[in-house]
């Protein structure tokens, strides 16, 4: 997927926020960003979710090999 720059100019205390957030989630600010915009489109019907990443863990018993 290609991607465009794009000048924003916002608030300092929203972008302050967004990077304490984008910290917690291990996540760059401008990646942050974009995705609670694209949780916002999905959640407002704008666009339709296509793929959901789901990574499920499972503990390994003492004496189990991983697979």
């Amino acid at each position: 997927m290609a991607k465009k720059a794009y000048p924003l100019r916002i608030n300092e205390s929203v972008i302050n926020a967004m990077q304490r957030w984008a910290d917690d989630d291990l996540r760059s600010l401008n990646a942050q960003i974009e995705y609670v915009l694209r949780e916002a489109l999905v959640k407002s019907g704008r666009v339709k979710l296509v793929q959901s990443v789901v990574t499920e863990l499972e503990p390994i018993e003492p004496n189990q090999t991983p697979e």
